[in-house]
């Protein structure tokens, strides 16, 4: 039985990559953060499942920003494979907390290199990285060699934790893989996220709840995924005979007008007489010409995305109008 580790097993990719191996049969390692609440509602039907946890799943208590507990519980498991997606991972909030961003996207992975490289037993390490890192691309599609250009804390963030993990593969021997990751959404994707803000107001007027939505830009556009389809790309990767980065991406993008539209299609609604536009959601730099070129991906790995743009919104806006519903 293979054992892996996820730093941020709670959020939205942490939870499906956890439903992935335990289908694979791992034994499978989550961090989690010491908190009040014993809410973990992306993972409680696994929490809850005494034939799952304890057995083949298990949580620690540990956290990117203190170096000892995270050592001592990778001494602990000794895990064959980790998969690093803890983070700061809000673009717009980066704005307003860019020294914490910087301390848990940038600083937290260089310390969990340092630990892998010390430990007895090798382990693959899968690093959660972002099309962030491109900011003002020089060229569109971007691919594996594009030039990191980040615009944002967040971004630079993750252009310095993706070159610290090229440099300890080519410098001290790590099997670490980037996965420059496009943006990808799913019914678990955080509700401070645009995607899952806009399907979640298109339900909740829907039904009454509310009258208006607000939103900054609905003219940006982004490449957007489905997460189950990248967290698939996430073990492919690890399960190769070198360490490489991978783009993963579904080459096509679209507005935040274009998911406007879809999800208030999805409950029969007009969104023009909903949507209003907000100054204040508006960010001080916004990426341009984000679109990944993922061919590499698809002849290496095999991989290629399955769930498209308009399937994963209508998904997200009828699971937020059940969730709604109660």
């Amino acid at each position: 039985m293979k054992r892996a580790l996820i730093t941020g097993i709670t959020g939205q990719d942490g939870s499906y990559l956890a439903e992935l191996l335990l289908a694979k049969g791992y034994e499978v390692h989550g961090t989690v953060r010491r908190t009040s609440s014993l809410s973990r509602s992306r993972i409680d039907h696994l929490y809850s499942d005494p034939a799952v946890y304890g057995r083949q799943l298990f949580l620690h208590y540990a956290e990117l920003d203190d170096a000892t507990p995270l050592r001592r519980l990778l001494m602990k498991v000794s895990p064959d494979e980790i998969y690093h997606l803890a983070g700061q991972s809000h673009v717009g909030l980066s704005f307003e907390i860019p020294e914490s961003t910087c301390d848990l996207t940038a600083m937290g992975t260089l310390r969990l290199l340092e630990m892998i490289r010390d430990l007895d037993r090798p382990a693959r390490l899968f690093h959660a990285s972002s099309s962030e890192i491109f900011g003002h691309p020089a060229r569109a599609p971007q691919d594996e060699t594009t030039p990191m250009a980040p615009v944002n804390p967040y971004g630079c963030a993750k252009a310095f934790a993706t070159q610290m993990v090229g440099v300890y593969r080519e410098a001290f021997g790590v099997f670490a893989c980037n996965g420059i990751m496009y943006n990808h959404e799913s019914p678990r994707r955080g509700e401070n996220f645009v995607t899952r803000k806009i399907c979640r107001g298109a339900a909740a007027i829907k039904l009454g709840r509310e009258r208006e939505l607000m939103l900054g830009d609905t003219s940006a556009e982004r490449d957007w995924g489905h997460a189950q389809d990248y967290v698939r790309a996430m073990w492919l990767m690890l399960q190769q005979d070198t360490p490489e980065d991978f783009v993963l991406a579904t080459g096509v993008r679209h507005r935040v007008q274009d998911v406007v539209e879809t999800a208030f299609a999805a409950v029969d609604l007009d969104w023009s007489g909903h949507v209003r536009q907000d100054p204040r959601l508006l960010r001080p730099a916004e990426p341009v010409q984000l679109t990944g070129n993922a061919s590499k991906a698809r002849v290496r790995l095999g991989w290629q995305p399955e769930v498209d743009f308009a399937t994963m919104i209508r998904e997200m806006t009828l699971a937020e109008l059940q969730l709604l519903r109660g």
